[in-house]
């Protein structure tokens, strides 16, 4: 899950297709793969939303220590 990773260190953030999310030449040569949970009937999240998920969360973690 997105947020159980330490995102406060120098970090890339790669993001995928809104259907099929990154590559497996992404997937295979990343240090740490996340996933951003969803509920309900949503079967995927725009790509915009999900990068600024993960770059609040980096700032929040960053902010918070």
């Amino acid at each position: 899950m997105y947020t159980h990773q330490d995102l406060r260190g120098p970090l890339a953030i790669a993001v995928g297709t809104e259907d099929k999310g990154l590559t497996d030449f992404w997937l295979e040569r990343s240090d740490v793969n996340v996933k951003i949970p969803m509920w309900g009937r949503v079967n995927s999240l725009n790509v915009s939303i999900a990068t600024a998920l993960m770059v609040y969360e980096a700032v929040r973690q960053r902010s918070s220590s």
